[in-house]
């Protein structure tokens, strides 16, 4: 079997970037073991034609890291008369044999080149115990199971620490798990996954206290696990630590979630003192140049999708836990930054600036497609929304949206209630309507009507 099997979304559930140290239900055991009801049966074969004599081709060292006892690679098979200790074991490895717990050597259930196609699913693992000839325990996926799989009946959470396929019957997982009040492991270390993680992005820059990724990445999937469209707000982004976590999550699942990050451009009391000292101040291009957003966060994330930090220099390491890969991959993502501004009511209510508020059309809609920037013809109709100011062109306005299936919202600009209501009785059922620019511009207007806030 080749290919790689797709995650399956799944209920509210925490998938852990690594297991507790106190966690023993993946040992497997010669008979096969249970994970979150899914059975894993032993690779070692058991019952009749169990013995190495029975299937020569089925004995063969399968060889493990020292350090972290992951799987490295599966050797050739030893032909009878040949002793096992006579096969070269790499440096840093130990060879693992099928002995059973007789001392008789016996055989493996696949063979060398469907176990290594096996680990690189996550659909065979590494057990953790040692027997008492120190070998270590295997177990994998039947085709019932991996049938399952396919089917929806067991779904896929992840994969763990080792690259294990983490699953569970889609019954059991539409319950909410109820976090731990307090987290200890080393994923979550701020030192080694926030302010070391985020060096290998922006090399040259640092912030204070960023929190761990893997922290942040585990947090979220108690809540948007089931949601591969989710929304994330984050009004206090820092470091975009938050978005990064989001690109993590989507790549694991196949999700489309989306973050807005708001942060402030604010520059460090540190910074501000030498640079009101060089007579610079808020606004000023260079004082500007050194904010949250523009100094940390944007080129975090733009380092984080491309795989290049600003310097044009390939992001050094490796992502670990839950997904690893090396950074430089980047994530297939996109990102867009906006700068808040103030404007002043009556302009953007007479179209004149008209391109500083299309961002946030965009965004109310989805921020899918293309974004509206122009709307000299009167009208305009993108992949997800429509915007119409002039009313007399209402009959092409419908007829565009109507075309696009896609489209869910109609922006309307009018004051009048009656053009409002007539407008919003010709529009398709799946688009909602939306009204400009009264309603909004309420929001901006201060006491005294003289100003924007």
């Amino acid at each position: 079997m080749s290919g790689v099997l797709e995650p399956v979304r799944t209920g509210d559930s925490m998938l852990a970037s690594e297991p507790d140290a106190n966690d023993d239900e993946r040992d497997p055991v010669e008979g096969g073991s249970a994970t979150k009801g899914v059975r894993w049966d032993g690779l070692m074969r058991s019952g009749t034609n169990a013995r190495r004599q029975d299937r020569e081709k089925s004995f063969y060292p399968i060889f493990v890291s020292d350090g972290n006892k992951k799987f490295s690679h599966a050797g050739d098979f030893v032909p009878l008369g040949v002793s096992r200790d006579a096969v070269d074991v790499p440096a840093g490895l130990t060879a693992h044999w099928p002995v059973r717990s007789d001392g008789s050597e016996g055989r493996w259930q696949l063979s060398p080149t469907k176990l290594t196609d096996a680990f690189a699913q996550g659909t065979a693992r590494v057990g953790s115990r040692l027997n008492e000839f120190a070998m270590l325990s295997f177990s994998y996926l039947k085709a019932g199971q991996l049938a399952k799989i396919r089917s929806g009946e067991i779904v896929v959470l992840g994969r763990d620490a080792t690259g294990a396929l983490d699953l569970a019957h889609a019954d059991d997982v539409s319950r909410v798990e109820v976090p731990r009040t307090i987290w200890n492991r080393q994923s979550h270390s701020a030192a080694d996954h926030g302010s070391s993680l985020l060096r290998k992005f922006i090399p040259s820059r640092a912030f204070p206290f960023p929190k761990s990724l893997y922290a942040v990445e585990d947090t979220l999937r108690f809540l948007v696990l089931n949601k591969p469209n989710a929304m994330v707000i984050d009004f206090f982004s820092g470091s975009g630590t938050t978005a990064h976590a989001v690109m993590r999550l989507n790549k694991q699942d196949g999700g489309h979630r989306r973050t807005i990050s708001v942060t402030n451009n604010e520059v460090s009391s540190e910074e501000q003192a030498d640079l009101r000292k060089r007579g610079l101040r808020p606004g000023d291009d260079e004082w500007e140049s050194l904010g949250i957003c523009d100094f940390i966060t944007e080129p975090r994330l733009a380092a984080a999708i491309t795989g290049m930090t600003p310097d044009g220099q390939p992001v050094k390491g490796d992502y670990k836990f839950t997904d690893e890969f090396p950074m430089r991959e980047g994530f297939e993502e996109n990102a867009e930054f906006f700068t808040l501004t103030y404007e002043a009511p009556l302009r953007v209510a007479s179209n004149r600036e008209f391109e500083r508020i299309a961002p946030l059309l965009w965004l109310r809609a989805g921020s899918r497609g293309r974004r509206i920037d122009d709307l000299t013809q009167g009208w305009e109709v993108a992949d997800s929304y429509g915007v119409i100011a002039d009313l007399d062109q209402v009959e092409k306005f419908v007829h565009a949206l109507s075309d696009q299936p896609e489209a869910v919202v109609a922006f309307v600009v009018t004051d009048e209630d009656r053009l409002f209501e007539s407008v919003v009785r010709e529009l398709p059922e799946h688009v909602e309507p939306v009204r400009l620019y009264e309603a909004y511009l309420r929001n901006f207007e201060i006491e005294s009507g003289r100003g924007a806030r």
